[in-house]
C-alpha cells in the first residue's frame, strides 16, 4: 500500500476513534446527569414527604428490589395508611391522558410497567403475612409538578406537590402494632443496597431530562399540610379485615383465573370479605373498565358499597354495587325497553291461571298447595327461560323432590302459558320475566355499546346460590369466558330458595377453577356447634355449590358464651326477646348497631319491632338499611340478613317442630319445604359472631 494512502487510512481511523471517544464521553455525561437528576428528584421527594414521619411513617431508602442485586427502589414508605412504593421521575413536558403517560408526544407508559410489576411482587410476598394486596400502592412522583393524580395501569401518578396529601389521605388504617408488623416484613423484603457511587458535580442541561422547577398550581401551604396530617392522625384504624386477611384469603384476592371461577365455603369463612377485596383489587388492576358486584338480596349491595368506601376509597367510582334485578332494570331502561314489573298484579295473574287451568285439572288432584306450582313456574320454567314443552318434559328438575309424570308436566306447562297470557293482558311482568327480557335485550344490543354504559371487565356475584339459571346467564353474558371475568361466590348450604340447576345449564364451565375456603373466621366454636346440633341432616344434599364431604370448615379456636335456646308460648316470646336484647346491650363493646334480630316471617319482624319499641329500644328495619352507620338494633327477615353479620343475633319466631320434630311425613314437597326452612334457620344462626339466642314457639 502506498505511504500516502496508508497515512490517510490511519488518519480516518484516529478520527473515528476520537469521534467514538467523544460520543462515549457525551453518553457518560448524560448518564451522570441522569444519575444526578434522579438523586436530586429522590431527595426532593423525601423532603416533600418528611413530615409524614410525624404521623408514624417509616422511610426506607437505599433499598434493593426484591430478588435483584443491582436495581434499587427510590423510596418505600410504611405507615398507618399502607405501604407506598415510590419512584420519582425527572420528566419535563409530561402529561397523563386516557390512562397513558406522555413526554411531549412520546408515549412512555411502558416505563411505569416495571413499577407495576414490582407492586405485584410485593403483594405476593406480603400476602404471606396476611396483608391485603389493596394495601400496596405503587406511586410515581413527578418532580417539580403539582395538580396531578391519575391511575396508569395499577400505578398512581402524582405531582411532587400532591404526594404528601395523597399518602396522608389514606388516613389511619393500622394500629401502631400492625405498622410494626408490616415494617418488619418490608425490612426483610427490601434489603439495604450499600453506599451509592459519588454523585456527579453538575447536571447535564437537557431540556427533556431536567425540567424547570415549576408548579401548575401553588404547592401545599404549611397550614394545608398540617390539616392533612392531623386528619390522617385522628382517623380511627379500620377493622382488621379491611387491611389484614388470612394468607390464603390474601392470595385468593389477587389470584388470576383464565375463565369463570367459583369460591365456595361454609358460613363464616369470609367469602363476602374476599369478594369485596377482590372487587377493589380488580378495579385497580383494570382501570379502563368497571367491576360489577351483584347479588340477589337488595340489602347487601348497599352494605358492601359502604364498606368499600372505607376499604378502598380510590376505587369507589370504579366498582358498581346493585341487586341483579336492579341491574336488569338498568339494562332495559338503557335500551328503551318498556317493562312494568308489578308483583301484586303478577300474583293475581297466577291466581286466575290456577283457577282456569290448574285447580280442576291434573295438578289440582295432587295433594300439594298452589304455592308449590307457583314455585315450579317461577323457578323451574321462568327461572331457566324454558320456551318449549319438550325441553321441560326431559328436564332434570334439580332440587325439586316431588316427581312429575309427563301428564303432570303438561299440566304445569298449560298453567305457565295461561299465566303468561294473563301477564300480557295486564301489561305487566314478574321479576323472572324482567331477567329474561334483559337477556334478550343484551343479545340484541351488547353491554357497553349504549351511551353512558362503561365496559364491565369483571362481575362478582355474592350469594350466588340464590340466583336462578337465567340470572347467571345474564351476568355471564357481560364478560363471557374472559380471564377474571365472572366470579361466583356462594355456599349451597345457605340456599333458601326453591329449585336448583347446574352451572352447565347456564352455559358456565368452571374447568377446575374452583376454590374452597375452609376456615371459619366469624363464629365462635359454641355457635358453630350449636347450629350444627339444631340443623344437621341431609337438607344440604343435592344443592349446587354445596361443600363436599370433608369440606366442613375448621373453626378458629375462639370461645364465647353458650348460645341460648329459649322456648315458650307466643305471648311470652316477645317479652323474652326484649329482655335478652337489653341484657346484651349492657355488655362492654356491644352497641345497638351490633345486634341483629331476625325472623323467618314478616309477621315475626313486625312483632319484634313492636316488642323492642315498647321496651324503649330503637330499631331499624333491614328492608330500609343500606349500610350507613345507625345507632339502632337491626330487625329483619332472615332473607334480608343474608351476607351480613352481627356481634349478637336473636332469631325469633322459630317453629318448635323445625328443630325438635322429625322430618314431616307426607309428600316430598313438604319434605323439601322443611329442608329449606332448616337451611334458613342455619343461615340465621350463623350470622352471629359472638352471641346467639334462638326463640322457639309452638307450631310447625
Amino acid at each position: 500500500m502506498p505511504a500516502g494512502r496508508s497515512a490517510g487510512v490511519e488518519a480516518r481511523r484516529l478520527s473515528q476513534l476520537a469521534q467514538a471517544h467523544d460520543e462515549a464521553a457525551a453518553q457518560a455525561r448524560v448518564a451522570a446527569g441522569r444519575y444526578r437528576a434522579a438523586e436530586v428528584s429522590e431527595k426532593a421527594t423525601v423532603a416533600a414527604l418528611d413530615r409524614l414521619a410525624a404521623v408514624g411513617y417509616h422511610f426506607l431508602t437505599d433499598r434493593r428490589w426484591p430478588g435483584s442485586r443491582t436495581a434499587n427502589v427510590d423510596l418505600v414508605l410504611v405507615g398507618p395508611g399502607g405501604v407506598f412504593i415510590v419512584d420519582t421521575k425527572w420528566w419535563a413536558d409530561v402529561s397523563v391522558a386516557g390512562g397513558r403517560v406522555y413526554r411531549g408526544q412520546e408515549d412512555v407508559t411502558e416505563d411505569l410497567y416495571a413499577l407495576a410489576d414490582l407492586g405485584q411482587t410485593v403483594e405476593a410476598e406480603l400476602a404471606r403475612t396476611g396483608l391485603s394486596p389493596n394495601e400496596i400502592h405503587p406511586v410515581v412522583v413527578l418532580h417539580g409538578r403539582t395538580g396531578i393524580s391519575e391511575m396508569v395501569d395499577s400505578v398512581r401518578v402524582v405531582g411532587e406537590g400532591d404526594a404528601l396529601k395523597f399518602i396522608a389521605g389514606h388516613g389511619t388504617r393500622y394500629t401502631p402494632a400492625a405498622v410494626d408488623r408490616v415494617l418488619a416484613a418490608c425490612l426483610d423484603l427490601f434489603p439495604v443496597i450499600g453506599s451509592a457511587p459519588s454523585p456527579v458535580a453538575a447536571v447535564v442541561a437537557d431540556p427533556v431530562l431536567t425540567p424547570e422547577r415549576r408548579w401548575d398550581e401553588p404547592a401545599l401551604t404549611d397550614e394545608e399540610i398540617d390539616a392533612a396530617l392531623l386528619e390522617a392522625a385522628m382517623a380511627s384504624p379500620v377493622e382488621d379485615w379491611m387491611a389484614f386477611l388470612h394468607p390464603a384469603q390474601a392470595d385468593l384476592v389477587r389470584r388470576s383465573f383464565n375463565g369463570p371461577a367459583r369460591i365456595r365455603g361454609s358460613a363464616g369463612t369470609g367469602k363476602t370479605v374476599v369478594g369485596l377485596h377482590r372487587a377493589a383489587y380488580l378495579a385497580r388492576l383494570n382501570p379502563r373498565g368497571r367491576v360489577l358486584v351483584t347479588t340477589f338480596v337488595s340489602t347487601l349491595p348497599g352494605v358492601m358499597a359502604h364498606s368499600l368506601r372505607r376499604l378502598a376509597p380510590d376505587t369507589v367510582g370504579r366498582v358498581a354495587f346493585t341487586s341483579v334485578h336492579r341491574f336488569a332494570r338498568a339494562v332495559l331502561d338503557a335500551r328503551g325497553v318498556r317493562v312494568r314489573v308489578d308483583a301484586g298484579k303478577a300474583i293475581n295473574a297466577f291466581n286466575m291461571a290456577w283457577v282456569r287451568t290448574g285447580r280442576h285439572g291434573v295438578l289440582g288432584s295432587i295433594d300439594l298447595p298452589m304455592t308449590y306450582w307457583q314455585e315450579e313456574v317461577a323457578v323451574v320454567l321462568r327461572g331457566r327461560g324454558i320456551t318449549d314443552f319438550d325441553t321441560y318434559a326431559d328436564l332434570q328438575r334439580t332440587g325439586r323432590k316431588h316427581r312429575l309424570t309427563v301428564d303432570q308436566r303438561r299440566g304445569v306447562w298449560e298453567l305457565h302459558q295461561a299465566y303468561e297470557q294473563n301477564l300480557a293482558a295486564a301489561g305487566v311482568t314478574d321479576f323472572a320475566g324482567s331477567i329474561l327480557l334483559a337477556e334478550a335485550a343484551l343479545r340484541a344490543v351488547p353491554y357497553g355499546t349504549v351511551a353512558g354504559e362503561e365496559p364491565i371487565t369483571s362481575v362478582i356475584v355474592d350469594e350466588a346460590q340464590d340466583l336462578t339459571c337465567a340470572q347467571i346467564r345474564l351476568l355471564h353474558a357481560l364478560t363471557g369466558d374472559a380471564a377474571d371475568g365472572l366470579t361466583l361466590i356462594g355456599d349451597g348450604q345457605q340456599s333458601i330458595y326453591p329449585g336448583g340447576y347446574t352451572l352447565a345449564e347456564a352455559g358456565v364451565s368452571l374447568a377446575g377453577r374452583g376454590v374452597v375456603l375452609s376456615v371459619n373466621y366469624r363464629n365462635t366454636a359454641e355457635i358453630v356447634d350449636f347450629a350444627r346440633s339444631l340443623v344437621d341432616g341431609d337438607e344440604f344434599a343435592d344443592i349446587e355449590g354445596t361443600p363436599r364431604r370433608g369440606d366442613t370448615p375448621e373453626t378458629v379456636t375462639r370461645s364465647g358464651p353458650v348460645p341460648v335456646l329459649w322456648h315458650g308460648s307466643l305471648p311470652d316470646a316477645a317479652t323474652a326477646l326484649a329482655a335478652h336484647v337489653q341484657q346484651v346491650l349492657t355488655a362492654a363493646g356491644t352497641a345497638p348497631a351490633d345486634v341483629g334480630v331476625l325472623s323467618p316471617t314478616h309477621a315475626g319482624v313486625t312483632a319484634a319491632v313492636r316488642a323492642l319499641t315498647a321496651a324503649g329500644i330503637q330499631t331499624v328495619n333491614l328492608a330500609e338499611y343500606h349500610g350507613e352507620p345507625v345507632d339502632a338494633v337491626k330487625v329483619g327477615t332472615v332473607k334480608r340478613a343474608k351476607g351480613l353479620e352481627f356481634k349478637q343475633v336473636l332469631v325469633c319466631g322459630v317453629p318448635q317442630a323445625l328443630v325438635t320434630g322429625d322430618r314431616p311425613r307426607g309428600s316430598d314437597a313438604s319434605s323439601e319445604r322443611w329442608e329449606r326452612d332448616r337451611r334458613e334457620l342455619f343461615v340465621a344462626m350463623t350470622r352471629a359472631r359472638d352471641g346467639l339466642w334462638v326463640g322457639l314457639v309452638p307450631g310447625r
